[in-house]
């Protein structure tokens, strides 16, 4: 086993309690946990039945527990997609935010050796998100979490600029989770809209950024597309021929070719196929790929990472995944922790 210690990048949690936000802004959208007897809560949208979760989604005491019998050390926390509140007003979506973030915060500074954390941010509107931004890292949070699309608008968007130039100059990071899947209502069947349409949202999200140069304009920032980058990686020769053979659809923004991109960002390790993180490695290097289980979710790597140490890699592949990329994408040092 690899001499380094295991920090999980991309974990979810809750509030053990959640307001009505529903009734305190008068309109329906946002998400309530309903309790029962059995340490379980239903996640529900007004009357409709969202997901079932287990008491390891709030409780960090059972979550420590968990991870140790991993062998892992550190969680990065963020909330659930689905409490983004993007279709909120702005100021109510603020204050949703700010409910979120302070209650990871306060997980953070209870278990300072345990958890690291990531803020959410009222992205329809950027002055609110900047406010928030500025003020969940004057107060240690190392990064944000953002949905793969704002209400449908791209990340390559204009709108979005002055959050990659404040996160650069705030030292922090940014993962993109994909969430409100392309053509959801017409794949609901067979779960596609977690199967399919989770890793298009993330490969829509991590094209429009290259397409649109971002990653040229803020060179500082630091991105990490979750679930080992969705379908981008595999695609890139479909990418790159596209720019190549049509430049006047593709390259009207940028002239680059989007394999050059591949080590200006991280993704996480969520594969489920020793095969894929192979070739992930080949294209892109174990120093851009970070430790992620999605934990607690049963679509997750719940063994957080043990197929990557049955894979027979070199042991500075796994410590990069484990431990060092992580840091790097954190922008921490070992020493910090």
């Amino acid at each position: 086993m690899a001499n380094c210690i295991k920090i999980d990048t991309h974990t979810h949690i809750l509030p053990k309690h959640v307001p009505d936000f529903a009734k305190k802004f008068g309109y329906e959208g946002f998400v309530m946990l309903h309790h029962h007897d059995d340490d379980t809560a239903d996640m529900k949208m007004g009357e409709k039945f969202f997901r079932r979760i287990e008491a390891n989604s709030w409780n960090p005491e059972i979550r420590k527990e968990e991870y140790a019998e991993n062998h892992t050390q550190y969680q990065v926390i963020c909330t659930v997609p689905v409490m983004f509140a993007y279709f909120s007003k702005p100021k109510h979506g603020l204050e949703v935010a700010k409910f979120l973030n302070d209650d990871i915060l306060n997980t953070v500074d209870k278990f300072p050796k345990n958890y690291i954390g990531l803020g959410t941010l009222p992205l329809q509107d950027i002055e609110h998100s900047l406010e928030e931004l500025h003020r969940i890292a004057s107060l240690g949070m190392h990064g944000i979490q953002i949905g793969s699309n704002i209400n449908d608008e791209n990340l390559s968007e204009p709108k979005f600029n002055p959050l990659w130039e404040a996160c650069e100059k705030l030292n922090m990071a940014v993962m993109i989770h994909p969430w409100n899947m392309m053509g959801f209502d017409s794949i609901r069947k067979y779960w596609l809209p977690w199967l399919v349409g989770m890793p298009a949202e993330t490969a829509r999200a991590a094209a429009s950024m290259i397409f649109s140069g971002v990653f040229d304009r803020y060179p500082k920032l630091r991105v990490m597309f979750s679930h080992a980058g969705g379908s981008l990686i595999p695609t890139i020769g479909r990418l790159e021929h596209g720019h190549r053979c049509r430049p006047d659809l593709v390259a009207l923004d940028n002239p680059n070719s989007p394999r050059d991109y591949f080590g200006k960002f991280w993704v996480d390790s969520i594969t489920h196929d020793p095969d894929l993180l192979h070739y992930i490695i080949r294209q892109i290097g174990s120093k851009r790929i970070v430790l992620g289980s999605d934990y607690p979710f049963p679509l997750g790597d719940l063994k957080i990472g043990r197929y990557i140490e049955q894979m027979g890699l070199p042991t500075t592949d796994v410590e990069n995944i484990f431990q060092n990329a992580p840091l790097e994408w954190l922008g921490m040092e070992l020493k910090e922790l």
